[in-house]
């Protein structure tokens, strides 16, 4: 089950980046808040997989 969640960890970082990246090019003023939920799932999502 990890090695499943892992790799599809991976797909699903990929998909939002695009799609991040898409919206600061329409939305230039919103990057501070998605740099600020990308920046808090990042450590929710690594303390989740230090203590799993």
């Amino acid at each position: 089950m990890p090695s499943i969640l892992h790799g599809n960890l991976g797909l699903i970082g990929g998909i939002i980046s695009l799609i991040f990246g898409i919206v600061v090019l329409i939305f230039p003023k919103i990057l501070n808040y998605l740099v600020g939920i990308v920046l808090i799932l990042w450590g929710v999502i690594a303390l989740i997989s230090y203590f799993a």
